[in-house]
């Protein structure tokens, strides 16, 4: 299983392969932030963690990018509430 969350700019997606499954988080630019709008995580890695693993890898890379985000899909919201060591990438 591999955990590395890549950005795939041609698809406005951050992606992270696992057993041969995409999860990924969709986004858009808004000005010099990322507006996350959308995470799917296919039925097959259902139960295994896997969105969670996902939200800390898009918000490691985001850090490191030293971007900022406007987190407007539920699932991110909801996992960025219970993660306040975020917070300082959160805008908006």
């Amino acid at each position: 299983m591999t955990e590395t969350v890549t950005d795939n700019p041609t698809q406005n997606r951050f992606e992270m392969l696992v057993d041969g499954e995409t999860a990924a988080v969709y986004y858009r630019h808004e000005g010099d932030n990322l507006v996350l709008v959308h995470t799917e995580v296919p039925q097959a890695l259902s139960g295994r963690g896997i969105g969670s693993k996902l939200a800390q890898g898009v918000f490691d890379r985001i850090r490191a990018d030293g971007h900022k985000a406007i987190v407007t899909c539920p699932f991110l919201v909801k996992w960025a509430s219970r993660h306040p060591e975020i917070n300082d990438l959160v805008v908006g």
